[in-house]
C-alpha cells in the first residue's frame, strides 16, 4: 500500500512540472501575439510553484516574465513594469540564460531614454523614479543614481533627493572621468558613448568619425552643496551648514567646496559671509570674471554701490565682453540718484535751498554722465538688452539729448 501511495505522489509531481512547463509555453505564445496581459496572468498563476523547480524551468519562467513586462515597446512601459522585467531578466542571467543580459540592457536603455523624455517635459519626479530603477538593476552605474537625485531635487521631492545624495556621499561617489564622443556620419550629430571601447568599435564600422574626449569634473562638492541646500530648503539651516562645513574640514583648499559653502551662506541670507569666502576663492583664482560679477551683485544687494562698482570693473577688466557687468556697473553708479532726488524734493524755496538744489542737480547730471558710457557699451555688446536701452532713453530724456532719445527708442 505504501508503494502505491509513493507512485501516485510521483505521478502528481510529474504532472505538476508538466503543467508549469505548459503554462510557461502558453505565456510565451501570448507574448508572441503581443497579448501581454494574458501572459502576465498565466505566469502569475504558476509563480508560487516555480521556486522548487529545476533551473531550466526557472530560467524559462523568468525570461517569459521579463518579456511580458517589457513588452514590444519597452520605452512606453511604466517604471514599475520595467523594474519587474529587469529583475526577472537578472534572475534569468543568474541561471545562465545567454539572452538575459541583452534583454536587461534593453530595459535599462528604455528607462534612461524615457527618463530623458520626462526630464525634457519637466516631469522630474517620473524621471527620478526611472533613473533610480535603472541604478537599482545595476548598482555599478552610480551615475544613474546621481541623475535620479538631481531630478528628484528639480521635482521638489526633497526626501528622495536627500536619500539619494546621502547614498552617493556614503559611497564616496565622484563622477569624475572622461566622456567619449564621435560624429554620426549619417546625421552629422555628435554622439556620446558609454566608454572608449564602445566608441572605438563604432569608429571601426565606418559609420562614425571625428572622435573626441572631454574630462568630467568631480561632483563631490556639488553633492555636498545639494545636501546642504535641501536641508536649508526644508528649514534645517544648521544641518545644511554643518554638512558643508564638515566637507570643508576634510578639504580646506578645495575651491569648488569653498564656492558651495559660499552659496549656502548666500541662500541662508548671510551675504557678508558669502562675500568673505568668495574673496578667498579669488585669491586662488584671480582671473574669474564671474566671481567678481557675483560679488558686485551681492554688494548691490547689501546697498554698497562703491564696492559693487569696484567688483564690476574687475569683472570687465578680465572679460571686456561681459555685457551684464556693464549694465550693472551703470546701475551701481545710479544707485546714488534716489538719495539725491529725495534731498532735492525736501528743499524749500530759500536762496540757500535754491543754491543747494542746483548743486544737487549738477551731482545728478554727473551720475548720468558717468553711467552712460557703460550702458552704451552694454548695448554695443548686446543690442537686445532692454534694460540698458530703457535706462539710456530715461537718462537722455533728463539730459535733453533728443537725438539720443530717438536713437535708443528706435532700438526698443
Amino acid at each position: 500500500m505504501k508503494t502505491k501511495i509513493l507512485a501516485v505522489g510521483l505521478l502528481l509531481a510529474g504532472t505538476a512540472v508538466f503543467a508549469q512547463k505548459k503554462e510557461i509555453k502558453n505565456a510565451e505564445k501570448a507574448i508572441d501575439k503581443e497579448n501581454y496581459s494574458e501572459a502576465k496572468s498565466i505566469l502569475t498563476s504558476v509563480e508560487s510553484q516555480v521556486a522548487g523547480e529545476k533551473d531550466k524551468v526557472k530560467e524559462d519562467y523568468y525570461m517569459a516574465k521579463g518579456n511580458a513586462y517589457m513588452g514590444k515597446q519597452p520605452q512606453k512601459q511604466s517604471a514599475a513594469d520595467l523594474k519587474i522585467a529587469g529583475e526577472a531578466f537578472k534572475m534569468a542571467m543568474e541561471l545562465g540564460n545567454d539572452d538575459a543580459k541583452a534583454s536587461l540592457g534593453k530595459v535599462r536603455n528604455a528607462l534612461v531614454n524615457s527618463a530623458i523624455a520626462d526630464q525634457n517635459a519637466q516631469k522630474f519626479s517620473d524621471a527620478a523614479k526611472k533613473l533610480y530603477t535603472s541604478y537599482d538593476l545595476n548598482k555599478k552605474d552610480t551615475i544613474h543614481l546621481y541623475y535620479a537625485a538631481a531630478n528628484a531635487t528639480n521635482g521638489k521631492d526633497y526626501a528622495k533627493a536627500l536619500e539619494y545624495y546621502k547614498a552617493l556621499a556614503d559611497m564616496n561617489f565622484s563622477g569624475a572621468g572622461t566622456d567619449y564622443y564621435a560624429v554620426n556620419n549619417s546625421t552629422g550629430e555628435k554622439e556620446k558613448f558609454g566608454d572608449e571601447k564602445q566608441r572605438d568599435l563604432y569608429l571601426k564600422s565606418g559609420d562614425y568619425s571625428n572622435p573626441t574626449e572631454e574630462s568630467v569634473p568631480s561632483k563631490r562638492a556639488e553633492i555636498t552643496k545639494n545636501i546642504a541646500l535641501i536641508y536649508i530648503e526644508e528649514g534645517e539651516t544648521e544641518k545644511g551648514l554643518q554638512a558643508i562645513n564638515e566637507a570643508m574640514e576634510e578639504n580646506p583648499d578645495d575651491t569648488s567646496l569653498m564656492l558651495a559653502q559660499a552659496d549656502i551662506y548666500y541662500q541662508s541670507g548671510d551675504k557678508k559671509k558669502y562675500s568673505e569666502i568668495v574673496e578667498k576663492v579669488l585669491e586662488k583664482d584671480p582671473n574669474n570674471a564671474s566671481l567678481y560679477y557675483n560679488l558686485g551683485v551681492t554688494a548691490m544687494q547689501m546697498d554698497a554701490p562703491e564696492k559693487a562698482i569696484k567688483y564690476y570693473k574687475n569683472a570687465i577688466e578680465i572679460d571686456p565682453k561681459m555685457a551684464s557687468a556693464y549694465v550693472n556697473l551703470g546701475s551701481s553708479i545710479l544707485m546714488k540718484e534716489q538719495s539725491i532726488i529725495d534731498e532735492m524734493n525736501g528743499l524749500g524755496m530759500s536762496k540757500a535751498d535754491n543754491k543747494k538744489y542746483d548743486e544737487l542737480q549738477k551731482e545728478r547730471t554727473s551720475l548720468y554722465e558717468k553711467a552712460v558710457p557703460y550702458l552704451e557699451k552694454a548695448v554695443e555688446l548686446d543690442a537686445n538688452n532692454a534694460q540698458a536701452i530703457q535706462t539710456l532713453v530715461n537718462i537722455h530724456s533728463q539730459l535733453g539729448n533728443e537725438d539720443k532719445v530717438a536713437k535708443y527708442k528706435a532700438m526698443q
